[in-house]
């Protein structure tokens, strides 16, 4: 998994405790938007529709549900669905 943050590679862990940090940037991995069920096109952001609501989806959190990402959500991958969306559209002459 990568780092929400900054986007540090994370080495697999099977379970992300509540008070496991980043050695990067010092900010907490168990949180929603580290989470595999994080997901901002989902009613509460979360897919995993039991789970309950955490409002500050930056800060650690109790829930049950998380699952460590497998995909990084940051700057590059914004950036490389840009370039996909770009590629796409482009006009031809």
């Amino acid at each position: 998994m990568n780092c929400w943050h900054c986007g540090r590679e994370i080495p697999t862990i099977d379970r992300v405790g509540l008070r496991d940090d980043c050695p990067a940037c010092g900010r907490s991995l168990h949180v929603c938007r580290n989470c595999d069920f994080y997901d901002p096109a989902y009613n509460n952001q979360c897919r995993e529709t039991q789970a309950e609501r955490v409002v500050d989806k930056e800060r650690a959190n109790f829930c049950d549900y998380f699952a460590p990402a497998r995909h990084h959500r940051g700057a590059q991958a914004r950036s490389q669905r840009a370039a996909n969306l770009d590629a796409l559209f482009k006009k031809k002459l």
